[in-house]
């Protein structure tokens, strides 16, 4: 039985447990089942499961880290007298090649603002992605796979 199945038993028997069956308190007894878990980590024989979860979470602290970084550098554009805005489509080279992880890529970046991907090529090997200030796109780019990319690779692979 894979441990996410276990753990989200282990949630709901918190559930069950406490008689409150709210998200939060389901959120909270799957944080419990998490730490639960780590503790017999070497006897349920997988350590993979938790350093993924490290991943999957050091994933979610950048975009969200991203978001705030972008909806400040958006207001600072919209709200500025003198918008020198250089909107524009650049093709950004995919590392990824997965389809959930080109979907994972494609909605973080649609997400943040100022960013918006627009098509992936019909060899999956390019992402087209529309700026509010394509002004830099290359600098862009290393954002993205130094960013969002890296992390998606080191969480999924």
């Amino acid at each position: 039985m894979s441990l996410f199945l276990v753990n989200v038993l282990l949630a709901l028997a918190w559930s069950a447990v406490t008689g409150s069956f709210t998200f939060m308190n389901f959120v909270f007894g799957f944080v419990l089942a998490i730490f639960a878990l780590s503790l017999i980590r070497e006897q349920v024989g997988s350590t993979g499961y938790f350093s993924r979860a490290r991943r999957v979470i050091s994933l979610l602290v950048l975009f969200l880290y991203e978001l705030v970084l972008s909806s400040w550098k958006v207001a600072v554009m919209v709200l500025s007298p003198r918008m020198d805005l250089k909107p524009g489509i650049f093709a950004y080279p995919l590392r990824v090649d997965r389809d959930f992880e080109i979907t994972i890529l494609a909605n973080l970046i649609t997400l943040t603002p100022g960013t918006l991907s627009v098509d992936v090529s019909e060899d999956r090997r390019t992402l087209y992605v529309h700026a509010l200030d394509a002004s830099d796109p290359d600098a862009t780019r290393r954002d993205i796979a130094e960013g969002f990319e890296r992390k998606i690779m080191e969480a999924f692979r």
